[in-house]
């Protein structure tokens, strides 16, 4: 088989990725123009790293010549050839490299793909590759997951291959195992991995497939950790998207996202940065229901997943609104909440505002929010976990509407202890997001003084509580001239205003500043209509936390209700009205 140019393919995968020739999501876009643009500052002598198209090219024809290892493709016996996305992530992995040392610039790759879009086979080539064929004496491959089945997803394939190359197995003298491959001069060895696995290993490369699964990052960091003693290793994060918002998964995405963009990194990202990401999506305000939507999140589209089939699962999606979640998650690589999730999370994002803050605290020094009408809700549940306070402030109008809507700002306060003990909850602390009180439950105190602090700076006209909660703190308020108001979680209080906090969000009347952690909350929100169309807000699973959105829908059931008393009221208590006709 002809040689052909990877480097030239890649480069021609970006120019069109990059003039819309190639449908493809932000990232992508982000990412093509970085590489065009590197292309060029490599020649500079202040940058420092070049791109050498013959360790670009190596490691697309090692795996060009491993054979399919299940389908249409492995059933005729025919090797896997690269589509030109694939040779664009590989080339710019492997071909960058650093200009002082000569070693690879790219230590993380870190791919976001829908299913069938054959992301298995390239991390089992990737795995070979490294596993044989980088140079690295007595290397070790791990493939690993959260369970031994999903771990063989990516070691199968690579066994497979490696049994069906026998020119492969004779150069590089490899033993296949049942449960691992082996070069014997070398000492080197691929095998799976599950869960943590402790301290011992010392990997030249590890592949996590399916990295949504990982409730914490245990072992993508022990992996890490391990490979300090390597010159080049290669860590590969391989997932489609999922509904955890407070994993590390979610997290690392949006890292990832925010580097492309520029944030915080003089408007470009980091030269230094040692991770390659490419995450292959819709965008905000693109239509799910399209067909550009397939086509720009599935980049194999009637390559290894066929259109007909994903037209199909959008068809059913659209008819059917509990697949909607799934088909989103899996095919489109658009992160949703548990399968029954009652807020539409796209809808929720774009009604963020950059002028509001992320952490309520910030808006007390807010000048143009100062003054303003607004209801205080708490949800003091627990004291052990996310104790919540929600303000919403009431549009200036007699109507929200996009251009004068609620706000919505909130606070969360979380015992220290409890901070400690979970991962998503030390990365929103070190970003400033929680309201941390000392020891192992929330001191109410606190809270009490964040309500005085918003009491003074703003118009708070109620205090929302539920009367099975914090009783005594209550009693103080009360004494303190507060202005509370009782309001029980029960169905007749919560389903209209959690509906109407669905149709101001889809209307895009209701602003906030983003915050992760509220997102993850409104995200956990389940509900199941009863007979009469009611709905109570529920969580799926006892970890995933509603505490702020059930503050934020008494909030707004105080302010319906006052709404409705301002629409009873009577036209003879306005002081100024004349009756038509009277002298």
């Amino acid at each position: 088989m002809e040689a052909r140019p990877y480097a030239a393919i890649a480069e021609q995968y970006a120019r069109d990725v990059t003039k819309g020739k190639i449908p493809a999501g932000k990232s992508i876009r982000l990412q093509a123009q970085r590489f065009l643009d590197e292309l060029k500052l490599q020649r500079r002598k202040d940058f420092p790293f070049r791109f050498d198209i013959d360790k670009a090219a190596r490691v697309c024809r090692f795996i060009e010549k491993l054979p399919h290892s299940k389908g249409k493709w492995a059933r005729a016996k025919e090797t896997i050839r690269l589509e030109p996305w694939q040779v664009w992530i590989l080339c710019c992995t492997f071909g960058w490299l650093r200009k002082a040392s000569g070693l690879r610039r790219f230590r993380k790759l870190f791919v976001v793909v829908p299913r069938k879009n054959g992301k298995s086979a390239i991390a089992a080539g990737i795995a070979l590759y490294m596993f044989c064929a980088d140079g690295e004496f007595g290397a070790e491959v791990y493939s690993g997951a959260t369970n031994e089945k999903q771990a063989w997803e990516v070691f199968r394939p690579a066994q497979l291959m490696a049994k069906r190359t026998p020119a492969l197995l004779a150069k590089f003298g490899i033993e296949v195992n049942a449960k691992s491959l082996v070069r014997v001069d070398d000492a080197s060895k691929m095998e799976t991995i599950v869960g943590d696995p402790g301290d011992g290993q010392s990997p030249s490369c590890s592949i996590h497939d399916e990295y949504h699964e990982h409730a914490d990052d245990g072992q993508v960091d022990t992996m890490e950790t391990g490979m300090g003693a390597r010159d080049q290793p290669l860590q590969v994060l391989i997932t489609t998207a999922g509904d955890n918002l407070a994993g590390p998964c979610y997290a690392a995405i949006g890292e990832e996202r925010e580097k492309l963009a520029g944030i915080g990194h003089n408007g470009g990202p980091p030269l230094d940065d040692e991770c390659f990401f490419a995450e292959y999506t819709i965008d905000e305000g693109d239509d799910w229901k399209s067909e550009a939507a397939l086509r720009k999140a599935n980049p194999n589209f009637d390559v290894s997943v066929s259109g007909d089939f994903l037209r199909a699962r959008q068809r059913d999606a659209i008819n059917t609104p509990r697949k909607a979640g799934v088909f989103k998650t899996k095919h489109l690589n658009l992160w949703v909440a548990a399968k029954a999730a009652y807020f539409d999370i796209e809808k929720w994002r774009i009604c963020r505002r950059s002028d509001l803050p992320m952490h309520a605290g910030e808006c007390l020094g807010l000048d143009w929010l100062k003054g303003r009408r607004c209801i205080a809700a708490l949800d003091l549940a627990s004291k052990i976990d996310i104790a919540a306070l929600e303000l919403l402030f009431l549009p200036l109008g007699a109507k929200a509407t996009r251009e004068d809507p609620y706000i919505r700002v909130g606070f969360y306060f979380l015992p220290s202890e409890t901070v400690l003990n979970v991962p998503a909850y030390q990365a929103w602390d070190a970003l400033g997001l929680l309201s941390v009180t000392d020891g192992n439950i929330i001191d109410y105190d606190e809270i009490l003084e964040v309500l005085r602090d918003i009491r003074s700076t703003f118009q708070l006209e109620q205090v929302a509580y539920d009367p099975h909660q914090a009783t005594m703190m209550v009693t103080t308020m009360v004494k303190e001239g507060f202005p509370v108001i009782e309001y029980r979680p029960i169905v007749l209080n919560f389903s209209e205003p959690m509906k109407e906090l669905d149709a101001l969000t889809k209307a895009g009347t209701i602003a906030h500043g983003g915050c992760p952690v509220m997102e993850w909350e409104i995200n956990n929100v389940v509900a199941q209509p009863d007979a009469k169309d009611n709905v109570y807000p529920r969580k799926p699973r006892e970890e995933a936390k509603i505490d702020n959105p059930v503050a934020l829908i008494s909030a707004l059931g105080v302010a319906m209700q006052g709404d409705e008393q301002a629409d009873a009221a009577s036209p003879f208590d306005d002081p100024d009205f004349v009756l038509e006709g009277a002298e």
